[in-house]
């Protein structure tokens, strides 16, 4: 089992897909890292060499911002917003949608179960 960035890849999943289990990397972003490393996308997960790993670390940790540090980003990202009092910054703080969505139906993953 691969260990990237603190986080264990799961077995028998093509790279791409697997590499998109590191907070922060998508399935683009995982393709150009792969690209890089000059590995395909449909190679497993178990079929990685010592080698392989090391190329694609070092990869993520040159051209990346993953897992805390990208989580720590976008905490402060939020709470820039709220101290500024912006709308989307009120919306957080309310724990409302902020991208525009309806509320008066929906929205029960924000807003939480009806009273």
């Amino acid at each position: 089992m691969a260990r990237i960035a603190g986080v264990d890849l799961p077995r028998n999943k093509h790279m791409d897909r697997a590499l998109t289990y590191i907070y922060g990397i998508g399935l683009t972003t995982a393709r150009k890292i792969l690209d890089k490393a000059d590995l395909p996308y449909q190679m497993n997960s178990d079929d990685l060499s010592g080698d392989d790993v090391n190329r694609i670390r070092l990869i993520i940790e040159a051209d990346h911002v993953v897992e805390g540090d990208r989580r720590r980003e976008v905490a402060m990202d939020i709470k820039r917003l709220v101290d500024l009092g912006s709308y989307r910054g009120r919306r957080h703080r309310q724990g409302l949608p902020c991208r525009g969505q309806r509320t008066k139906t929906n929205a029960r993953t924000r807003k939480g179960p009806k009273r």
